[in-house]
């Protein structure tokens, strides 16, 4: 891991749905991942894994707290400018694929690149770059029809990174795949993670999050760190008491 800021920096950081009554979906956390850290975020459904994911993706704003991304304070940006961060520090990969069944490997991936204002000439040489990255240099034009679902992942994963994003942000990777598709895009993560990328893999899967060099689960909104073998009733006993509102810290 380099030194610097973490890429990662919650504090405090908790989000509430309004209402009567209000819906807490994240209660105020502390969490710190480092750069080069792999880490697995688990929990049940309705546990608020996905407000966590939303939040760290910029996707949504927390009610409470401070979140620093690249020790960049997020709170006071307006939308534009969460909009330019999200786009050149986080790389998006989700369950399903989203790619684009007329275009090509490459040009799905070259695609990522429009809103960088990257010039068109280079944004083929990058997307293959980011296609040999992930062991796909011999599909660059084929199109996702003729694609396994694990090669389509992983096209999705090279256009996550083809803008070389500080953080890469996993919803479910491997949910749609089948166990020898998943066990392929596993080693891959396994492989960015070695060559010092920082990961966050979001998941209800054990198997998966067992990969990951760290883990922390979510239950009623709690976060806190173990996972895969922690002991359920634990996490639940030390969780801070719903009305108190205080928070857990995993760094």
């Amino acid at each position: 891991m380099t030194a610097g800021p973490p890429v990662i920096a919650l504090s405090g950081v908790g989000r509430t749905h309004p209402g009567h009554p209000p819906v807490v979906a994240l209660r105020p956390c502390d969490l710190t991942v480092r750069r080069g850290e792999y880490l697995a975020v688990t929990g049940p459904s309705g546990s608020g894994k996905s407000t966590l994911l939303h939040l760290l993706g910029l996707l949504d704003t927390p009610t409470t707290g401070r979140y620093e991304l690249d020790g960049i304070d997020t709170g006071g940006l307006r939308d534009r400018d969460r909009s330019t961060l999200r786009g050149r520090r986080i790389g998006f990969v989700f369950q399903s694929f989203h790619l684009l069944a007329h275009r090509t490997a490459a040009e799905n991936v070259a695609l990522a690149q429009v809103y960088h204002r990257t010039p068109p000439r280079a944004r083929r040489a990058a997307a293959l770059e980011a296609l040999h990255l992930v062991g796909l240099g011999h599909r660059t034009d084929a199109l996702p029809g003729t694609m396994s679902g694990g090669e389509r992942q992983r096209v999705a994963i090279a256009r996550a990174l083809v803008n070389r994003p500080s953080l890469l942000l996993c919803d479910e990777p491997t949910g749609n795949l089948d166990s020898a598709n998943a066990e392929a895009v596993l080693e891959r993560f396994d492989a960015l993670h070695a060559q010092g990328y920082t990961l966050v893999v979001i998941t209800h899967d054990p198997a998966v999050a067992a990969r990951a060099a760290r883990r922390v689960t979510i239950r009623d909104g709690v976060l806190a760190e173990g996972g895969a073998g922690t002991d359920a009733a634990a996490l639940v006993d030390t969780a801070p008491d719903a009305a108190a509102g205080t928070g857990t810290a995993v760094s």
